[in-house]
């Protein structure tokens, strides 16, 4: 699959489906790098299916991240590395080996654009050539500069006024108006994660954004549908997506995430780094008060040795820790959900994923802070996914598998809108060795 993918109205004769029934997913992230192996059984109606019921894990790897900082490659030999461990953990568990994987960045500035496309219906009734033309005068007006584009997709269609349409084909109408939402990312990101994973003997099957992904994990369906916004918190990267009628609408990110947190922590109360952590994952909590807070916590301090070193200190000065530094982050992210990418997700209900999403009183304080309803999301439940597996740090790893059981439909592109993709991207694909395949 290329790194520049057409998602939207399928072409003729093409299928969504994966060549194989063997699949994988590579989670690259800032803490921990994941690998999970499924089989993908056929479905036993034709029709409308959901992936996550066809998926039966066969493998699960995992290994501590190294040579990734915030997303991005920083050294390829450490983070080859990284990915031949998880690779082979799960190649072992699963007893096959693989070729390719669908990889989820959570790295390279990702930012969307939304582009529209206006023709007057030639009978009166909207149909495939009327819906091509739509679609060929917004790819038109597409201006990436010298990114690449990871996702694109028709996001809305507007019929004679009338707006959120998701299919309008057979419908009557004199205006039709197409939305393409388009997502880039900075091509040197992808160069440098390609070059990780090929030199550890795989090939990107393609790549897919983290909070999509997790979206595609997490969301219901109806939440799929009638939209909602997925925040995804790892550990350095917190990514945002906005989903709506199955499409990603918009997407940013935050180079903020656990790790800054668990930093806090550390640096409050003078205490190591590992144990902050675990501090924070065994009485962090978000929410002031409790008797709880009463409660003494014995803290060591750091370059010191012996019991002597010791401190004892009330569990309110962690909580004050945690919950400056996260109300700092949602009121980022607050900021973010105001550009206007996403205008139209305006009340829509927030959905947390990621490990630094699972913190006491998080989901309370989101709500508070971005005035909307917020719960917290899991992984997918897939056949064969260990129990201590399921849950938000994994989202993203089962989103991706997801993907690649069922990626996004490719748009038979009109030529002349196809040629002037072409040359936007020209450029990026003559680096890369890769093109737009043109559909049949």
């Amino acid at each position: 699959m290329s790194v520049v993918q057409f998602s939207g109205v399928k072409s003729r004769g093409q299928s969504s489906a994966p060549k194989s029934s063997i699949i994988a997913a590579l989670d690259i992230g800032s803490t921990k790098i994941s690998c999970l192996i499924a089989e993908v059984q056929p479905p036993k109606m034709r029709g409308v299916f959901d992936p996550r019921q066809l998926i039966k894990v066969i493998g699960v790897g995992q290994t501590a991240s190294r040579g990734i900082r915030a997303g991005t490659v920083v050294d390829v030999n450490e983070a080859e590395c990284a990915v031949r461990i998880a690779v082979d953990a799960a190649e072992r568990t699963a007893q096959t080996s693989i070729s390719e994987v669908m990889v989820s960045v959570s790295g390279g500035k990702p930012a969307s654009s939304c582009f529209s496309g206006r023709v007057r219906t030639q009978s009166g009734v909207v149909g495939p050539r009327d819906l091509d033309f739509a679609i060929s005068q917004a790819l038109s007006t597409i201006e990436i500069g010298k990114r690449t584009i990871l996702h694109l997709s028709p996001v809305n269609h507007v019929l004679d006024g009338v707006s959120n349409i998701a299919q309008p084909l057979g419908l009557h109408g004199d205006a039709l108006q197409s939305d393409i939402g388009v997502t880039t990312l900075e091509p040197s990101y992808l160069r440098n994660l390609s070059a990780a994973i090929e030199r550890a003997h795989l090939h990107p099957a393609g790549f897919v954004l983290a909070p999509y992904a997790a979206a595609k994990a997490a969301l219901t369906p109806d939440e799929l549908s009638l939209g909602a916004i997925v925040i995804d918190m790892g550990g350095a990267v917190t990514s945002i997506a906005f989903m709506r009628n199955g499409k990603l609408v918009a997407a940013d990110s935050l180079a903020l995430g656990g790790q800054l947190v668990t930093n806090d922590v550390a640096q409050g109360l003078s205490t190591p780094l590992a144990h902050a952590e675990r501090m924070k994952t065994l009485w962090g909590n978000v929410l002031p008060g409790g008797h709880g807070e009463r409660e003494m916590l014995s803290v060591p301090l750091v370059g010191e040795r012996g019991t002597d070193t010791i401190q004892k200190v009330p569990k309110s000065f962690l909580t004050n820790i945690l919950q400056a530094r996260l109300e700092e982050m949602f009121e980022m992210i607050r900021q973010r959900l105001e550009a206007p990418g996403f205008a139209a997700a305006g009340g829509m209900r927030v959905v947390l994923t990621g490990g630094a999403s699972q913190l006491s009183g998080l989901r309370e304080l989101a709500a508070a802070m971005l005035g909307r309803p917020v719960r917290l999301g899991n992984a997918a439940s897939l056949n064969g996914m260990p129990e201590h597996m399921r849950h938000a740090g994994f989202a993203v790893a089962t989103g991706a598998l997801v993907y690649a059981a069922a990626p996004d439909q490719h748009y038979a592109v009109p030529q002349e809108a196809q040629a002037h993709l072409q040359r936007a991207n020209m450029g990026y694909a003559r680096r890369v060795g890769q093109w737009l395949v043109e559909a049949l």
